[in-house]
């Protein structure tokens, strides 16, 4: 994951012919960081389906194909 601090940066990023995946906002990184540790630090805590993981990024807003897991 890299950080970058406007869309224009990442522009700049592009442009030296990188390919370009998925941008986020900060809340949205938030979001998913969150959603993504949730009950990590339990005993019982299994790793995650594809599904499950999907309906993570969905609830951060993250959808589209770059985000499909199955």
């Amino acid at each position: 994951m890299l950080l970058f601090r406007s869309e224009e940066h990442v522009d700049r990023w592009i442009a030296g012919g990188r390919p370009q995946g998925a941008t986020l906002t900060l809340e949205q990184q938030w979001r998913l960081a969150t959603g993504w540790f949730r009950g990590r630090h339990l005993p019982g805590w299994r790793k995650r389906s594809a599904a499950e993981a999907e309906g993570v990024f969905r609830d951060a807003g993250l959808t589209g194909d770059f985000w499909a897991l199955a």
